[in-house]
């Protein structure tokens, strides 16, 4: 089976720090955004980075939770359950975070599954045994390496504050979902863990690296 192993380079996950002590975004504000001081929006003043994070994020919090409730009733594997069970709990915290911040800050969230991952539940709702396993997991490694990404764009261009703290805070706990993951899946192919954070020499291989064995 083919892993998915990327992790964005350690000097973009280093950069996300100075970002976090810099919360509100002073040198990007949104025009005709209220300003609590000079470069500093009022609470709650969202821009388009804010909400569109605030959207995804909770489409994406709604999808592990749909999906990983699939896995705790359909995996085989132990360590796969296991990282099911830890899913459910972690998002679901996260989700009703996110869902206070998202009310407080007037910022609609979806109900539902997006079309890809609804695609992801057909899939897997046909797939048992080792099969759906090795798929649940795969589906895992690639939603995380995204959220890793959009955690860090909140971080660094939204503008709302709470929003920006939350993105701050999950994005600890989503790289260590993202190294659990990489470790079942190496129980799973019966290779060693992938580097956390690989060597990248080019584009392609940031887009596509493999376990190695």
């Amino acid at each position: 089976m083919r892993i998915l192993a990327f992790i964005p380079p350690v000097a973009a996950m280093l950069a996300v720090w100075p970002a976090a002590a810099q919360m509100g975004n002073p040198a990007g504000v949104t025009a005709g955004s209220e300003q609590a001081a000079p470069g500093a929006p009022a609470p709650h003043e969202t821009n388009n980075a804010d909400r569109l994070f605030a959207r995804l994020a909770a489409t994406g919090g709604k999808a592990e939770m749909e999906l990983s409730r699939i896995a705790l009733q359909k995996a085989t594997d132990p360590s796969v359950k296991e990282f099911a069970r830890m899913m459910v709990e972690d998002h679901g915290k996260a989700n009703e975070k996110l869902a206070e911040l998202g009310k407080a800050a007037d910022i609609p969230l979806p109900a539902g599954l997006d079309p890809d991952h609804q695609a992801v539940r057909g899939k897997l709702e046909k797939l048992s045994g080792r099969d759906f396993d090795a798929a649940y997991i795969l589906a895992q490694i690639e939603d995380h390496q995204k959220t890793v990404l959009l955690l860090q764009w909140e971080i660094g261009s939204g503008q709302d504050e709470p929003l920006q703290k939350f993105a701050a805070e999950t994005l600890l706990t989503v790289l260590g979902h993202l190294r659990q993951t990489q470790f079942v899946a190496s129980q799973l192919t019966g290779q060693a863990p992938p580097e956390i954070i690989p060597r990248m020499s080019s584009t392609n291989e940031a887009g596509s690296l493999k376990t190695r064995p």
